[in-house]
């Protein structure tokens, strides 16, 4: 059955639909339906006002009707479609906190260069901030969000117009330098993107000061492929992060070789703590006024597949890294609590016992949770003294309001380790109630002959006394270090090689009968627990 429509109803039809029609012929317009004015005075008024801007997308198809041309145009309005489309392009291939292009987009814009064909030479450079985590533990995430956000604005106003800047991670960003003709044009760049980024910024009242590691590859020396100059410029970052932060290392093949040998340690480490090759060293800590031990630092060692003491120094930053350190200070712990009577014979019942924790395992209450439980079992919380470095208390949300009560709750005491040579931030120690201050033994060394040294440590001395905190110095190898703090300071605790080195239990007679630092019996290169009179 077919039903017929009068003209009246088909314009009116054709006018509410959202699609504009109109037709013309040679003779001029022939129709024109609702959309297509409208649409046509929206074309208009976005010349008029600049914040108008519509989209109207137009197609046309010409036709004979009659043996007579007409064309017929159709138009759409696709403002919104276009600024979702434009809105999802942005959530694709930038960066919502900076606005910078992300791994997405440097991805592509990469791999266009290498399909391009073209004899250009281009640069990957990695930058990683150091430290970003401390500012926002210490002074929040707006505050570590706001940083990031002045860092891209201020390295985009060193950009060239055909180099690219990408936020690829937390606190990563990768400068695509094209063209860059040789390493050295590339090195004065990048000189100049570190001496910007170490300018301090200003953030709610705050002075801020950062420094990155930067890891550089070269195209096509060093890759021909995304992938590969990604590769090799991280791993030219984590070299130089290793060794001299805030600093630049070009790829080279070496770093690979270094790359391998530290993949080699790793699984040497992981072996070491699964089969149990750790073991505990225990340095005394001694009252030089009284010539007796006050306490015992348990310090990690690692016995290797040949029998050979490896020092802390060379393995515990991999092992923070690796997340091995919460099992390996449960492996510490343990095996000093089932010595614990032949640490008393040697060391004396009441002396301290003091365990180093690293900043990372003081930052996490869960973990902090298990030690504390695990010191308040061995029925002794109140000997333990926890070690931490100075970084541990500038986490403000957590260390400080969590895990320092959980210490407190057992009887434990808490040491603030290396100090002087980390962040000393004042702020953080009017913040805590901290019972040790360990001044670092870079102060310590030849102090009778640094002046400057002198007049740190005397106010290091002062802050403690305010603070009602120990002190105690350790790295005090040689008599005369030992007659200026004697002489010339109100302090009375000491560590270091000149009283003894780290031992194993079975390198120590059965007791020392009085705790005096005379009547220790231990054989070593020098006196042990020597006393100056």
């Amino acid at each position: 059955m077919t039903t017929s429509i009068d003209l009246k109803t088909l314009l009116a039809v054709l006018d509410e639909i959202p699609i504009g029609i109109s037709a013309s012929s040679q003779d001029g317009p022939i129709y024109e339906n609702r959309q297509a004015k409208a649409h046509a005075l929206l074309a208009a008024g976005s010349d008029k006002i600049a914040e108008f801007n519509p989209t109207i997308s137009e197609q046309q198809l010409s036709l004979s009707i009659g043996g007579i041309a007409h064309q017929v145009s159709f138009s759409l309005d696709v403002t919104k479609q276009r600024a979702l489309e434009d809105d999802l392009f942005r959530r694709a291939y930038f960066d919502g906190l900076t606005g910078l292009p992300n791994r997405g987009l440097l991805d592509r814009s990469v791999a266009a260069l290498i399909d391009s064909g073209a004899e250009t030479t281009f640069a990957l450079a990695f930058l990683d901030l150091d430290g970003f985590k401390n500012i926002n533990d210490y002074y929040g995430h707006a505050v570590g969000d706001a940083l990031l956000f002045k860092i891209a604005q201020r390295l985009s106003g060193e950009l060239r117009s055909v180099d690219l800047m990408a936020r690829v991670g937390g606190d990563e960003f990768v400068l695509l330098l094209s063209p860059a003709a040789t390493a050295g044009e590339v090195a004065l760049v990048v000189d100049r993107f570190i001496s910007r980024l170490r300018e301090p910024y200003y953030i709610d009242g705050n002075e801020i000061f950062i420094s990155a590691s930067v890891g550089v590859s070269l195209y096509p020396a060093d890759g021909r492929s995304y992938d590969a100059l990604c590769t090799n410029a991280d791993r030219a970052m984590y070299r130089i992060k290793g060794t001299t932060k805030g600093s630049v290392q070009f790829y080279s093949p070496g770093i690979d070789h270094a790359a391998s040998e530290r993949l080699k340690i790793e699984q040497r480490l992981r072996l070491a703590v699964r089969d149990r090759r750790l073991r505990c060293a225990y340095q005394p800590k001694v009252d030089f006024r009284t010539n007796e031990v006050v306490g015992v630092e348990v310090l990690l060692r690692w016995l290797d597949e040949e029998g050979a003491i490896q020092p802390p120094g060379d393995f515990v930053n991999l092992a923070v890294e690796l997340g091995l350190m919460d099992e390996i200070t449960h492996i510490v712990l343990a095996e000093t609590t089932s010595a614990i009577d032949r640490i008393n014979d040697a060391f004396g019942a009441t002396s301290t016992i003091s365990l180093n924790v690293a900043a990372r395992q003081a930052d996490e209450p869960l973990f902090m949770r298990s030690l504390v439980d695990a010191i308040d079992a061995t029925g002794f919380a109140r000997r333990f003294m926890i070690e931490l470095t100075e970084e541990a208390f500038l986490s403000k949300s957590r260390f400080q309001t969590q895990v320092l009560p959980m210490i407190r709750d057992v009887g434990a005491r808490v040491s603030i380790d290396d100090f002087g040579v980390g962040y000393s931030s004042l702020a953080a120690l009017a913040d805590i109630t901290a019972d040790e201050i360990k001044v670092d033994r870079s102060f310590i060394t030849a102090i009778h002959q640094r002046p400057r040294n002198q007049s740190i440590l005397k106010t290091i001395e002062s802050l403690a006394e305010a603070l009602d905190m120990s002190i105690i110095v350790e790295g005090v190898e040689t008599v005369e270090e030992l007659l200026y703090l004697q002489a010339a300071t109100r302090i009375r605790l000491a560590q270091g090689y000149y009283f003894s080195k780290p031992l194993f239990l079975d390198e120590i007679a059965p007791r020392i009968p009085d705790r005096s630092l005379r009547q220790a019996p231990v054989p070593w290169r020098t006196p042990q627990f020597r006393t100056v009179s």
